[in-house]
């Protein structure tokens, strides 16, 4: 017994302001060593002394608060967030119909009576109604964290909105039995309308982030749940994952996942540990070879016998790393998060100065412009004034309505922003680091350059694939692919033999050909002499060099590498051109490493890195004191993703990548980078724009609501101006140039909706 920890999938989050909350409760919470709110991922991982402490009582203070514990299996919390969102929907329809009929009231009043006080007792119980309706029917939960909060004295969004709808019901009882000047009915539509905003911009947040789960879940596949678990008398068997142990035997089939981590017991293969190592050329596996769970079996059937379960898994180790690098990942405070941070205790602080101010200096100092003798009305109406112009409304839409913005123009470009955080860190990044294999290059074996030693290419071509034609090597199919390039016509092989993990000899036109390695040529007695600066020159690139023999006789070589993606270098001088250092990482030995990055134009390789170091070579930059981005495709890369302030995810990379990452690249295009950076940044723009022209005028209306001068009239028109400034300004351009606000995206040319009926609800 002792310290231990407890990571929990939270469902209400909207803002940083509640990790803020969660951080803050728990820090007050006897047995609490420390905590670590990851608002992206939606997580809270706890340490504590369990000895004083319960998993019971940790829960019971996130669900205190206000918040849901989602189920940790992935199926049950999908289900989790659509219930979420059909509830956040249906809050928001019936919140929306309460302001329409309130707003269609007010206008009544004021356009066809023409008055600005009530007209009747009855039209000021039926605001009333509205009012404890909308905060007590779909705002209650909004009540619940506000009380909780306070009972543990946190000041957030949540006290300050309720601190505002109940000033708003709190004036209209003063007009309806103390001050009969007061304008009833507007005080009790504030109520209604704060609420109203505040479901609407919890709602829009909860829209993105859960849409952004969808897509992602459609990716997600990471191994197979079961297993052939071959038993003792030689059955077989169809198994969970979860229920082998070691020693047991397992069969795995070309072309599927490999599920384990184990040996080979019997049988010859390529595997492509690419996923897990990072090297794009597949290694060969005979008996007594070891295969990394999550590898991809490519030509032969494999007997494994498992060697580690559970936590001692490769998977479940990247798994325990991820967990870590999230609970170290630097926190980030939104934007308006740090502004609210100051401006609800302000508010709340102004609200009672305000009513003091009336009070006590007209008692103290009778006969200045304030009056003689306390100002009971007048202070009343200013304090309530205050916190009613004080909740902001468009302060809290600011940064939900410029995500949208920017997540639907990322959609449509093939960009997948998974969180805000992606919108705001982006523009400060100056380090992108980029994983090699799969990211930089296409991540499968192509012929990259043919060398004719006695004829032309064309013929040195059709030999090599003549040759392996009858080959399932992941380098014959490179061979292959490219002799159907150059459209060269090659027979097939009248005899064929292949030497695993050497090469292979056939009989092509009556002639004896072998293709491979050129130690193995060397071995069957073909003199390489005349090549030996080619081959050189070749593995200098980075190339597997295979030599072509026909009859005895070196006819030429063929190298073959990981192809550079169409748009590497494009995009490289892209980062280069914005400021940003390009940084290569990856588990190649060092030559080849430089050799690729020289070719796309990157100066700075780190080669020969461990899968378990990219998340240090990570960290070691931010403390260095960079801002970093990490793009990636495979399961070695998960906790680099993570670790990295903006995690990038190739979409036709592994699972668990796409879902350590705080963006997704759909399909395979580098490109995408540098587009996420220039929507981040132009959202970013937009949402300081957001929240400079929201706070100017929360701003103003508070100063001038201390006056007690300012009608709820002019407050709701004021509110309605900055909500409408912050509309125009996130959707105006884009709406006047046609693009509209939908978040569609393609997909290996399949397009698919994310929320576009609700945002267009909204």
């Amino acid at each position: 017994m002792g310290t231990t920890q407890n990571q929990f999938n939270v469902g209400g989050m909207s803002c940083s302001f509640c990790a803020e909350s969660i951080k803050k409760a728990y820090s007050r919470t006897d047995g609490v060593e420390d905590v670590d709110v990851s608002l992206a991922h939606e997580e809270v991982l706890v340490r504590y002394d369990d000895e004083t402490l319960s998993e019971v009582e940790l829960k019971d203070t996130l669900r205190d608060l206000g918040y849901t514990i989602r189920d940790p299996d992935k199926e049950k919390r999908f289900e989790e967030q659509q219930a979420e969102l059909t509830n956040g929907k249906r809050r928001l329809l019936l919140a929306g119909s309460a302001s329409i009929a309130t707003a269609g009231l007010m206008l009544w009043m004021i356009f066809v009576l023409g008055r600005f006080e009530s007209t009747s007792l009855a039209m000021d119980l039926v605001t009333l109604g509205l009012a404890l309706g909308t905060m007590f029917g779909p705002g209650r939960y909004i009540l619940e964290k506000a009380y909780n909060s306070l009972r543990r004295r946190i000041f957030n969004q949540h006290v300050l909105l309720e601190a505002g709808a109940f000033a708003g019901l709190f004036g209209g009882f003063l007009g309806l039995f103390v001050f009969p000047e007061f304008p009833t009915v507007h005080f009790f539509a504030v109520s209604v309308f704060i609420t109203t905003y505040h479901i609407l911009s919890e709602y829009t947040s909860l829209l993105v982030r859960t849409r952004a789960s969808q897509a992602v879940q459609s990716l997600l596949d990471l191994r197979p749940d079961t297993a052939r678990h071959v038993t003792d008398d030689g059955a077989v068997k169809e198994v969970a994952i979860d229920d082998l142990e070691v020693g047991d035997h397992v069969r795995v089939k070309p072309g599927e996942t490999i599920p384990i981590d184990g040996a080979v017991v019997d049988g010859e293969s390529t595997v492509d540990e690419s996923v897990a190592t990072g090297e794009s050329i597949p290694e060969e596996k005979q008996s007594g070879g070891e295969v990394i769970g999550g590898s991809i079996n490519e030509t032969g059937t494999l007997l494994i016998e498992v060697t580690a379960t559970g936590e001692d898994a490769f998977l479940n180790q990247v798994a325990r790393e991820i967990e870590q690098a999230r609970a170290m990942k630097p926190g980030i405070i939104q934007l308006a998060d740090r502004v609210l941070k100051y401006f609800v205790p302000g508010v709340l602080t102004i609200a009672v100065l305000s009513f003091l101010l009336w009070i006590l200096v007209p008692a103290v100092v009778p006969g200045t412009i304030l009056g003689t003798g306390p100002q009971v009305q007048t202070g009343a109406f200013a304090a309530l004034a205050v916190l009613v112009l004080g909740y902001p409304c468009a302060l809290g839409m600011a940064t939900p309505l410029a995500l949208i913005r920017g997540g639907g123009k990322a959609a449509n470009r093939g960009i997948l922003m998974r969180s805000s955080d992606a919108f705001q860190i982006f523009p400060d990044v100056d380090h992108v680091v980029l994983d090699k294999t799969g990211t930089i290059t296409v991540g499968t074996p192509a012929v990259s350059e043919v060398v004719a030693l006695e004829s032309d290419e064309s013929e040195v071509v059709a030999t090599a694939a003549g040759a392996e034609a009858f080959s399932e090597h992941p380098l014959a199919d490179a061979i292959l692919e490219d002799a159907d390039e150059r459209g060269v016509e090659y027979a097939d092989p009248k005899s064929f033999e292949s030497v695993t993990g050497k090469g292979v000899t056939a009989t092509v036109d009556g002639d004896d050909v072998r293709v491979g390695k050129p130690d193995w040529l060397t071995t069957e007695g073909i003199d390489l002499s005349a090549a030996t600066d080619e081959i050189e020159r070749l593995q200098h690139r980075g190339l597997t060099v295979s030599g072509i023999a026909r009859d005895g006789t070196l006819v030429g070589l063929v190298g073959i590498g990981d192809e550079i993606k169409a748009d590497a270098a494009a995009t490289i001088e892209r980062m280069i051109d914005a400021g940003i250092t390009p940084v290569m990482i990856t588990g190649d030995n060092e030559r080849t490493a430089e050799a690729v990055a020289a070719e796309v134009g990157i100066d700075q390789v780190m080669a020969d890195v461990l899968p378990d170091e990219k998340r240090d070579k990570i960290g070691r930059l931010q403390y260095e004191g960079h801002r970093v981005a990490m793009v990636g495709d495979g399961i070695n890369d998960a906790p680099a993703l993570t670790q990295a302030d903006i995690g990038i995810a190739i979409g036709a990379g592994t699972d668990i990548a796409i879902e350590s990452a705080d963006i997704v690249l759909m399909g395979d295009r580098l490109g995408g980078v540098m587009d996420a950076f220039e929507i981040g940044t132009e959202s970013y723009r937009k949402t300081r724009q957001n929240l400079l022209a929201a706070f100017t005028f929360n701003g103003v209306g508070v100063a001038a609501a201390t006056t007690g001068l300012v009608h709820p009239v002019f407050a709701m028109i004021a509110m309605v101006l900055s909500v409408t400034a912050v509309l125009a300004n996130s959707f105006g351009g884009q709406l006047l140039a046609g693009e509209g606000v939908n978040t569609d995206f393609t997909v290996d040319g399949e397009n698919t909706a994310i929320g576009q009926e609700d945002e267009a609800t909204v």
